[in-house]
Formats: structure tokens, sequence, C-alpha cells
């Protein structure tokens, strides 16, 4: 197989014989095939590489390219060195974004969007026996709806390009009237109708969604190695000073390398160094420097210090500022001396 798209789709309701309270969702990024497989949230990265060994490797084989977030059980030195072995080569998102490439921006938060407005309907059915089914029997719903319907960048279903044909669907072919029907089997029948009539809503709510989103926020951002750009602060929690009126964006820092059209590699300083220096590009601006005719106070050199004569000491009268150095083995202070001109 080529290449794939891994996402969790955590904080769901409890449901299931274990509770599950979260998805893995897995994406075909040829076919567009997804699979919806329930998980309980607080599972190691061996049960994860379990659950896709029984129940995905097994219908898709193993993937030359698996494109993931950045949760901790696909960084974990266990995901890393069992793909090694397989030869599978692992790509993760960038920081504070999700997309990875266009099919992750496109596909993972639409069905993510499916999946959350799917569970939050809480459907429920209870059969004869007794027993219930929640939005974990009936997921696979869903999932049905999505490869059966035609995907806009391909012009046909997804499972016509992953199987060849598109599958007879349960709910068209079952038989209106019957002279005898199980009790069972009706409440299936009423079941099936639902979630499918369900399942179809939320997709083409998920759809218009994501559309409406992805104009009102995509933006187009020409950036080139080299250039000087500010980066936005809104998801940088950790820096000093009251979160309200922290500067919206910090820096500018220097382009090293891009990643991809949507992505690039920033030479991070200051209190930014121990970041992970990739970025995506939604979260920059264009910069342009002051000019240097208009504003040359702006480019004045700072004075000389005036070399001290025998005898005379420069003290310390406040730090002002401490931080690590990259090794962090180091402090650095930012100090102010008696003498105003130092």
């Amino acid at each position: 197989m080529g290449n794939s798209s891994y996402g969790f789709v955590t904080a769901l309701p409890p449901g299931g014989d274990r509770s599950y309270n979260a998805c893995l969702v897995l994406v075909d990024q040829y076919s567009k095939t997804p699979m919806f497989l329930p998980f309980p949230e607080d599972e190691t990265a061996m049960d994860t590489a379990i659950m896709i060994w029984n129940k995905a490797i097994s219908h898709t084989g193993l993937f030359q390219n698996i494109i993931s977030d950045r949760d901790p059980k696909f960084t974990s030195a266990l995901w890393t060195n069992l793909h090694n072995l397989f030869g599978t080569k692992l790509s993760f998102s960038t920081a504070y974004h999700p997309q990875a490439d266009g099919l992750q921006e496109r596909m993972i938060q639409t069905l993510e969007e499916m999946i959350r407005r799917f569970c939050a309907y809480d459907l429920e059915f209870k059969d004869s026996d007794g027993f219930t089914h929640d939005w974990c029997t009936l997921i696979p719903a869903l999932e049905l709806a999505y490869k059966t319907s035609i995907h806009s960048s391909t012009g046909k279903t997804p499972a016509m390009l992953e199987k060849g044909w598109n599958p007879r669907l349960p709910y068209d072919t079952l038989k209106k009237d019957l002279a005898d029907i199980h009790p069972t089997a009706s409440s299936l029948k009423l079941m099936l109708g639902k979630a499918r009539h369900h399942a179809n809503e939320c997709m083409q709510d998920s759809f218009k969604y994501a559309k409406e989103r992805l104009d009102k926020s995509h933006k187009a951002t020409e950036l080139k190695m080299g250039d000087l750009v500010p980066v936005s602060t809104l998801n940088f929690n950790n820096i000093k000073g009251p979160k309200k009126l922290k500067y919206s964006f910090a820096g500018t820092f220097m382009i090293k390398a891009p990643h991809g059209p949507n992505a690039v590699q920033l030479e991070l300083t200051g209190e930014l160094m121990n970041k992970h220096p990739t970025f995506p590009v939604s979260l920059m601006k264009p910069y342009s420097s002051s000019d240097k005719e208009l504003f040359t106070l702006r480019n004045k050199p700072p004075p000389e210090i005036p070399p001290l004569e025998e005898g005379e000491e420069n003290k310390i009268v406040k730090v002002l500022k401490e931080r690590r150095t990259r090794n962090k083995k180091e402090r650095e202070y930012l100090v102010r001396y008696r003498n105003p001109t130092q």
C-alpha cells in the first residue's frame, strides 16, 4: 500500500463493552478510504500497535508512509522502532497545526467533525435481548456511508477506488414488507435505517462546515528561505508574563528551510530556542523592515561603552532577566549596572 494518515478523535462519550472514549481514524491517501476504530484513550503505544495489526493491517497491508500528529503513542520509541523494522516511513504534522498535507487538512478534520456529530446525537438502540447499541456499534454505518459517497477530488467513491466495485448496501436491499418478521429483525431494520439517515446528515454537515472553515481561514502566504517572519504566540503558553498582555507575535526569525508548501523551519532564538523549529505558515505573517532613511534612530548603533578608570568597578544594581542556554547547563543574566552608560 502507499500512504496513510492516522489521527485520534478523543473526549467522546463512553461506549461499548470497554467504555471506549476515543476513535482512531485511518485514511488511505490514494482511495480516500477511512477506517474508524473505537479505542480507550488511555491505551499504550503497544496496545495501539496491536489493535492496528489485528483490525487494519489484515485489510490494507503495510503502508509505505504514515502521516500522523505528534500524539505520544506515535512518537514513542516502540512505535518508531516497530515501523523501522517494517520499512515504513513516519511523517509528523507540525507543531500546533494538524495539517501535514492536503489530505490531513481535508480528511482528518472532516472525519473528526463527522464522528463528533455522530456521537453527540447520542444515537442508541436496545434489541429484544436487552443489548444496547451505542456509537461504538453504530459507527460502521458512518464509515460505510463515507465509503460509498462520491469524493470531490476523485469523482469516484472510496470503495470503488479501493476494491473496484461499490458494495451492496444492506439498507437498500431490505424488503419493506414481509408477512412474518421476527421482532429483533424488525428492530434491526429500524436501527439500520436511522443510523444510515443520521450518518448521511453528519457527513453532509461536516463537509459544509469544513468548506466554510477553510475558505475563511486559508490565505496563501509566499515565504522563501532567508526571509524574516514573526510567529504567532497563540499556542505559546509558557512565555513569561501575564497571558493577556503577551505580544500577539514573537520574533522576527529567519527561515532556514521549507517543509512542503505549508510549513517552514525557523532559526529560533531567545525564549523560543527550545521549541520545535518547524511551524505552519498560517501562524506567520510577512515582515517589512523599517526604511533606514525615514527612521534613522531605529538603526542607530548602541553607544560605545567608555573604558573603566583605574580603581573603578562595575557594580550590578539589579538582575532584570535570566534564562538557560540551549544545553541547559548554564544560565545567562540580563543585568543593570550602576553606571547608566553601561
